[in-house]
């Protein structure tokens, strides 16, 4: 056995199909200098005084009052529904479900299948 392994690199061609002439561009990038340039032009724009700047914008409130009242009550009824299922043991879990199948009727049963009657 040889203990090179050769790989194709690059994309599968078809034989047959013409190529589709998609290519990526590839993306230049800037030099050093540029960006320093770039980086003095945005600060000497940017104003250094907190005076000048305008005081920040409260964002307003997204949702009605009717959407909060909603939320607030889905919050409410998850609480209590993980409070209530956090209360049982495992054990009490077992025994009511236990209960709640003895009382279904037999028509849920599974019925035996036997391939020798």
């Amino acid at each position: 056995m040889s203990d090179e392994y050769f790989a194709a690199k690059g994309a599968l061609k078809l034989k047959g199909v013409a190529d589709s002439g998609l290519k990526k561009k590839k993306k230049k990038k800037k030099k050093d200098i540029e960006r320093q340039m770039e980086a003095n032009i945005r600060r000497d724009i940017q104003p250094n005084t907190p005076s000048e700047e305008e005081p920040p914008v409260i964002p307003e409130c997204r949702y009605t009052e009717a959407e909060h009242r909603f939320k607030e009550r889905q919050r409410k009824m998850e609480a209590e529904r993980i409070l209530q299922k956090a209360n049982k043991t495992h054990k009490e879990k077992v025994e009511d479900f236990n209960r709640h199948l003895d009382s279904l009727t037999e028509h849920f049963d599974i019925p035996k299948v036997s391939w020798t009657k």
